[in-house]
């Protein structure tokens, strides 16, 4: 039996392909059922926003969501993708036609808007290939200024090189993706991530006076601190274990091939 006490979050819809729970106020997470990442919508006095978008072929349940939540998609005024992968941006497509601008990260900007499929995973998702296009590249210290919310821009690489969190201090708000979730879960390392710098990113949020953990799956966190002491203890093990793991190979007899086929493309001589 878990010990984990039941969730505060009041869910305002659920069918069998997504979930409407409200996080705050005028903060909902929109939950789908199969594998793609949580959305999330932030309505502001100014302007409103949704930070990730999941697949393409959630569309659907996204909008079912959005209008129960009297927010359709024409009154979305910014998209924000916190990294390249399809199971974050597929759907921001849908986006490109409307009034809506579509933002992320400058390293993911530039993945996304060349199709660079082996980055955005995109074998691992049944999607459409179609065009994203980004109009707004995010830098660290960028603020997203929502009238009464204020997300600061937070370059945390690590899951991968472009991962980026969005920060609501006066508010608690974190909204992790997949370099937290609850529980310390971390969200892997794939291609261009780096464990150390993962370590560091956590190490980063570890400062931040979060109440709310909004990540890119599971279920939603009201303990975001235990959460990002147990992910960077996690870490640390990783790194340790990727050590012993590198030690355990010849590294001179597995890397000299690699630096053959680097001289021989570039027709270097030894």
């Amino acid at each position: 039996m878990s010990d984990r006490k039941p969730t505060s979050f009041p869910v305002l819809m659920k069918n069998d392909t997504c979930s409407l729970i409200q996080a705050a106020d005028d903060v909902y997470q929109l939950r789908f059922a199969n594998r793609a990442a949580n959305a999330y919508l932030v309505r502001g006095s100014a302007r409103t926003i949704l930070i990730d978008v999941g697949l393409s072929s959630n569309y659907p349940a996204m909008v079912e969501c959005l209008n129960f939540a009297d927010c359709p998609p024409e009154k979305i005024d910014m998209v924000v993708l916190s990294h390249e992968h399809l199971d974050h941006i597929g759907a921001a497509w849908h986006f490109n036609e409307r009034r809506t601008f579509v933002a992320a990260h400058r390293l993911a900007a530039n993945k996304i808007m060349l199709r660079d499929d082996f980055s955005m995973l995109r074998k691992m998702f049944n999607e459409p290939n179609v065009p994203i296009n980004i109009d707004i590249w995010l830098e660290e210290g960028n603020l997203i200024d929502l009238g009464n919310f204020r997300l600061n821009v937070m370059y945390t690489p690590g899951h991968t090189s472009a991962c980026i969190t969005l920060f609501e201090q006066d508010k608690g708000l974190l909204f992790a993706a997949d370099t937290l979730m609850p529980g310390g879960v971390m969200g892997g390392v794939f291609g261009s991530g780096s464990i150390s710098d993962y370590i560091q990113s956590l190490e980063r949020l570890k400062g931040l006076e979060a109440k709310i953990l909004l990540s890119g799956h599971g279920r939603l966190s009201d303990t975001p601190q235990e959460d990002v002491r147990t992910a960077i203890a996690r870490s640390h093990g990783l790194l340790e274990d990727t050590a012993q793991l590198f030690d355990a190979l010849d590294a001179r007899s597995n890397f000299e091939p690699i630096m053959q086929s680097v001289r021989d493309l570039n027709k270097l001589d030894d």
